[in-house]
C-alpha cells in the first residue's frame, strides 16, 4: 500500500514553473535541441493511441461510447474528450503480451477493451492509477485485475469477458486501523489501495507535521536551474563566435 500526501505534486509543477519563469530561462528554452526534446514530449503524450496500427473499430464498445457521450471524439485507437484526456482505449487484436510501457498514459480512461489479444494473467499492477475505469474487456483467459471482488459484475462471453464498476474497496475493507491516525484511504486502482496523508502532515506513515520545506527545495530547484540557463547560455554564445 502507497503513501501519499495531498496535493502536492500540483503545487510543486505550479511552483516550478513560477520559478523557471521568474529565472527567465527562455533563452534556454529557445535552443533548437531543447526545442526538439519538447516537441518530442507533446507527441509522446497520446503515444498509447498508436501503439496499434489502425483505429477504433465501428463496432467495438469503446466506439460506441465515444459516439454516443456528448463532446467526445475519437483518435487513432482512443476516444478523447476536448482537452485531449484520453477516456476510452481500444486495443484489441494488438497481439499485445502485455499493454506496454506507454499504458499508464490512459490512467484516466472510463472504458477499455484488450480482448483478442495473448496477454499474461496477471494485470494487477498494471492498473495502478486507473480510478476511474468502470468497463474493462479482456481476453475470457485473463481474470479481472484485482479478482471478482474488485469489480460490481464480471460476465463471461464466448470470446472475451467484461470487468463492470469498479468498486471502492476503501468502503468495503471494514479496517478503520489500515491507514495511520494522519492518513485516509482512497482507491488507487481496480483492487488497489492508497494511504493519502491529512493536510499538514508527510513523511512515512504520514507521521510528520508541518508544511513541506518549500523554501529549502526551490532554493536547490532555483540554483540549479540557474546554473544550466548560464551554461547553455554561454554554449549559444561560443557557437555563434565560432560562426
Amino acid at each position: 500500500m502507497a503513501f501519499r500526501e495531498r496535493g502536492r505534486p500540483s503545487s510543486l509543477v505550479a511552483w516550478a514553473a513560477a520559478l523557471l519563469l521568474a529565472l527567465g530561462v527562455e533563452r534556454a528554452l529557445a535552443l533548437p535541441e531543447v526545442q526538439k526534446q519538447l516537441r518530442s514530449l507533446a507527441e509522446a503524450e497520446l503515444l498509447i493511441c498508436i501503439q496499434c496500427p489502425g483505429s477504433v473499430q465501428n463496432l467495438s464498445e469503446v466506439a460506441l461510447y465515444c459516439k454516443q457521450t456528448p463532446g467526445l471524439m475519437l483518435h487513432a485507437r482512443c476516444c478523447l474528450n476536448q482537452k485531449g484526456t484520453i477516456l476510452g482505449l481500444d486495443l484489441q487484436n494488438c497481439s499485445l503480451k502485455d499493454p506496454g510501457p506507454h499504458f499508464p498514459q490512459a490512467h484516466t480512461a472510463i472504458i477499455i477493451d484488450l480482448q483478442v489479444n495473448p496477454l499474461k494473467d496477471d494485470l494487477a499492477g498494471t492498473f495502478r492509477g486507473f480510478t476511474q475505469l468502470q468497463t474493462l474487456i479482456l481476453p475470457q483467459d485473463v481474470s479481472c485485475p484485482g479478482g471478482i471482488n474488485a469489480w460490481d459484475t464480471v460476465t463471461f462471453y464466448t470470446n472475451n469477458q467484461t470487468c463492470q464498476g469498479q468498486r471502492n474497496l476503501c468502503n468495503s475493507t471494514g479496517d478503520p486501523e489500515m491507514c495511520p491516525e494522519n492518513g485516509s484511504c482512497e482507491p488507487d486502482g481496480p483492487g488497489l489501495l492508497q494511504c493519502v496523508c491529512a493536510d499538514g502532515f508527510h513523511g512515512y506513515k504520514c507521521m510528520r507535521q508541518g508544511s513541506f520545506p518549500l523554501l529549502m527545495f526551490f532554493g536547490i530547484l532555483g540554483s540549479t536551474t540557474l546554473s544550466i540557463s548560464i551554461l547553455l547560455w554561454g554554449t549559444q554564445r561560443r557557437k555563434a563566435k565560432a560562426s
